[in-house]
């Protein structure tokens, strides 16, 4: 199978990830790849953190988060978007090891050479998304949509 997409230089932030052959709507692009590691081990760990503004962490299950800062492949590079291009896509796996779930990027519409993928990260913190939060978790997207944060409003509990 002929590779379709190519990391390097992002005009949204540092790197990119980009098609380089045309990818169809539903297409399944790319995992998303890294060490599997409990959440207590990422809270306790030098990976997670919320004030960076900057992740390679991806929440698989209840259980398990994928570190892409380990054993990560090129999927690390795909940038949020408020006018995302893609989506991520769970897969669980039949048997009751939750290591072995997966994440998927899939194309949410026909996307040509040249253009940049994105997804967006749908990030809620567990502490109140102040002004602070907000700026460092800044969002460069460039929509006409765009929030200004990579942040996601806290859904309000029942």
């Amino acid at each position: 199978m002929p590779r379709k997409i190519v990391a390097r230089r992002s005009a949204i932030h540092g790197n990119g990830v980009f098609a380089i052959a045309p990818i169809a709507k539903g297409e399944r692009v790319i995992e998303y790849k890294g060490r599997r590691r409990t959440h207590a081990e990422v809270d306790a760990g030098d990976t997670g953190d919320a004030d960076s503004g900057h992740t390679f962490l991806f929440t698989l299950n209840d259980e398990y988060v994928i570190d892409a800062n380990h054993e990560g492949g090129v999927a690390r590079w795909i940038n949020h978007s408020c006018a995302p291009n893609c989506e991520a896509v769970m897969e669980e796996h039949d048997g009751d090891d939750r290591r072995r779930d997966r994440v998927f990027i899939e194309a949410t519409r026909d996307i040509a050479p040249g253009e940049e993928l994105s997804y967006n990260y749908g990030i809620v913190l567990a502490e109140a998304h102040t002004a602070r939060l907000k700026k460092i978790w800044e969002c460069r997207c460039g929509a006409g949509n765009c929030t200004g944060t990579m942040l996601q409003p806290k859904r309000k509990s029942k």
